[in-house]
């Protein structure tokens, strides 16, 4: 059983930056892809970001290429999603989510895939 927390939401206007934070335990932390999704009101749960066990592949939603960057620590159990160049879409809600694996390379962008989530964290973009 992995448990995963989200942190670092807020308020922050368009074009400004957040880094969200995802702290995982319960579980073995480097055995698993990790994602990101959001869920806007009104909207289904899309997914923003993924990366794989390994960590050397990483994969985005078009919408986000050239701005967000996912990334782990292992040492930390966190994975993180630094925001750029922020848009008023971006509000949503935003989760993290992990799945155990064995393949190291692959990343998951179907949120299917995924056994554990977290709660959530909120990101507001003022235009």
């Amino acid at each position: 059983q992995v448990q995963l927390v989200e942190s670092g939401g807020g308020l922050v206007q368009a074009g400004g930056s957040l880094r969200l934070s995802c702290a995982a335990s319960g579980g073995t932390f480097s055995s698993c892809a990790m994602g990101w999704f959001r869920q806007a009101p009104g909207k289904g749960r899309e997914v923003v970001a993924g990366i794989s066990r390994s960590g050397l592949g990483t994969d985005y939603a078009d919408a986000v290429k050239g701005r967000f960057t996912i990334s782990t620590d292992n040492a930390k159990n966190t994975v993180y999603l630094q925001m750029n160049s922020l848009k008023s879409e971006a509000t949503a809600a935003y989760y993290c989510a992990a799945v155990i694996v064995s393949r190291p390379g692959t990343t998951y962008s179907n949120p299917g895939m995924y056994d554990y989530w977290g709660r959530g964290t909120q990101v507001t973009v003022s235009s």
